[in-house]
C-alpha cells in the first residue's frame, strides 16, 4: 500500500506505487550543501567581526542591527538543512 501522495505522482507520471516510492524525493543539487554552511560560517563571522571590532565592522551606521544581519545568515542556513536530502 501507498500513500495518497506517492499514488498521486504514481498516476500523473504513469509510474506503479511501488516505483514512486523506491524513486524517493529528488537528491539536492551540488551547491546546495556549500551555500547552506557558507550562510552559517558568513552569519558566525559577521557576529564576531562586530564584537571583536566593537561595532566599527562589519556596517558602522547599522549599530546593533550587525547583530540581526548575523543571525539572519546563521538562520537561513538552519532552514535550509530542513529540505536537505
Amino acid at each position: 500500500m501507498g500513500s495518497k501522495r506517492a499514488k498521486r505522482k504514481a498516476d500523473k507520471a504513469g509510474m506503479t506505487d511501488a516505483e514512486a516510492i523506491a524513486r524517493g524525493p529528488k537528491p539536492n543539487p551540488p551547491w546546495y550543501v556549500p551555500l547552506m554552511l557558507g550562510l552559517m560560517i558568513v552569519g558566525l563571522i559577521w557576529i564576531v567581526t562586530f564584537y571583536l571590532t566593537r561595532g566599527e565592522f562589519p556596517v558602522q551606521p547599522w549599530g546593533n542591527w550587525n547583530l540581526a544581519a548575523g543571525f539572519g545568515l546563521i538562520i537561513a542556513g538552519f532552514l535550509m538543512t530542513t529540505n536537505w536530502r
